[in-house]
């Protein structure tokens, strides 16, 4: 096998988000439940003679050697030379992105998640699941949940990973036209690092007794900062706010609701599009229970 075409990179939303805390290192403390949904960014590798790792899509913004997707083939290469003492073969990866930057959908962790697992079966490497994950955490807090492969109740900066159950259901997701880098959110005099602790069986206990409207677990304690420095987030968190429990997923921009069944998401979509800023995209998702690279 020499290439390996239209795999997937999905986005995750995170159904809940409170920060509890800071280690001394800076790094946040961190509770929040991630679920994967099925809007995905795709990648394209072939292999190459050479050794070498390029990317062969612009994506603007992004240089290539510092994209997390070169990074993490990079360092799947230098970990398979390491174990084996052979250096993989080059690859190309072509990436076609969906997922807006700085939304909270997590979509350069996944891609970069997408590569680890991609590679490893294209270069035959053989590393497990708990491998992957350990190599993608000093990419990004989130990649591990990505290798995971279904919803999670996450602690620790997001690595300490637990499956959990939460109802089958439909998100409308909206992106309000504003891009919110995390730095600015974690680094604000506005952000507040003391929510208490929670178990996951608290969790576990809200979604066991839901009613016809979906509501979720705890708060997005990033949402006060996002909203206050980007007011586009206020204003969509407030529009699908009329629907059900709208809240905004990671540090922002996205703001998503669940819904029950395809149908009500439909409705919402058609009122967005009546009334909605030209500057706003919508869209529908539906929780995805694994990844589809999944190990």
């Amino acid at each position: 096998m020499t290439r390996l075409e239209h795999c997937p990179a999905p986005a995750k939303l995170n159904l809940f988000l409170h920060v509890t805390g800071r280690r001394p290192d800076g790094y946040h403390l961190l509770q929040t439940a991630f679920v994967l949904v099925d809007r995905c960014d795709t990648l394209d590798f072939t292999l190459r003679d050479d050794g070498q790792v390029r990317r062969v899509t612009d994506i603007p913004g992004v240089p290539e050697d510092s994209d997390l997707v070169v990074r993490a083939a990079r360092l799947l290469q230098e970990e398979v030379q390491r174990r084996t003492g052979t250096l993989p073969p080059g690859v190309d990866i072509a990436l076609h992105k969906i997922l807006p930057m700085g939304g909270g959908l997590g979509g350069g962790s996944s891609d970069a998640a997408t590569t680890l697992m991609a590679l490893n079966r294209l270069w035959g490497a053989g590393l497990s699941k708990q491998a992957l994950m350990d190599l993608g955490l000093p990419l990004g807090a989130d990649i591990p949940f990505f290798i995971f492969g279904e919803t999670a109740f996450a602690e620790g900066v997001g690595e300490a990973l637990q499956a959990v159950a939460v109802p089958d259901c439909w998100y409308v997701v909206i992106e309000p036209g504003v891009q919110v880098p995390t730095a600015h959110i974690f680094t604000s005099e506005y952000l507040t690092r003391n929510t208490a602790a929670v178990i996951i069986s608290d969790f576990s206990r809200h979604y066991a007794v839901q009613s016809s409207e979906l509501r979720q677990f705890g708060k997005n304690d990033l949402q006060q900062v996002a909203t206050r420095l980007f007011p586009p987030v206020a204003e969509a968190v407030e529009w699908l706010g009329a629907y059900g429990d709208a809240r905004m997923t990671g540090s922002g921009a996205c703001v998503f609701c669940a819904f029950h069944s395809e149908e009500q998401a439909d409705a919402v979509l058609d009122a967005f599009k009546r009334q909605a800023p030209a500057t706003w995209k919508g869209w529908k998702a539906k929780a995805l229970r694994k990844h589809p690279l999944a190990l």
